[in-house]
């Protein structure tokens, strides 16, 4: 496939990314602090964000399988989980989050229960998503072409 197809290509599937709500104008915004002298910003913060989301996802799992749940303390994990995920841009995990800290302001386990489940079901979705992003990046940049810079005026 040629450079400016693999282009068109990747410019789409990240519209799509958008216009399903996976991501939002946060994430352009971390786009534009990648440069020359720091070309693969994007993918380590992204990285780091992946990391700290599988201990954050595991710690919130066993919070909520203790017999007495410390409701204060699960909050504290998805507020957590909430800021790094509205840091890269995930829109639908933050908004998932959101949904979560109001079960744990009522102290609803149940509740709590089906929204690690939903957080989950989002985060791996945009982990996937990104990850698919970034292999393109990878095909365009080694055929010898340059991510295409994308304004949010779809």
């Amino acid at each position: 496939m040629e450079v400016g197809q693999m282009q068109r290509r990747w410019v789409d599937y990240t519209k799509s990314l958008f216009l399903e709500g996976i991501l939002d104008g946060q994430f352009l915004q971390l786009q534009q602090l990648q440069d020359e002298s720091n070309p693969d910003f994007v993918v380590e913060v992204v990285s780091l964000f992946f990391e700290d989301s599988e201990k954050l996802l595991n710690d919130l799992t066993r919070a909520l399988e203790q017999p007495s749940v410390d409701f204060k303390r699960v909050d504290a994990h998805v507020h957590q989980f909430k800021g790094s995920s509205s840091s890269i841009g995930a829109q639908r995990v933050k908004n998932a989050c959101i949904a979560f800290r109001n079960f744990c302001e009522e102290q609803n386990t149940d509740g709590c229960v089906r929204c690690v489940q939903q957080v989950k079901q989002e985060y791996y979705l945009v982990k996937n998503k990104l990850e698919t992003l970034f292999a393109m990046e990878q095909q365009i940049v080694a055929a010898g072409g340059s991510i295409p810079i994308l304004e949010l005026s779809f």
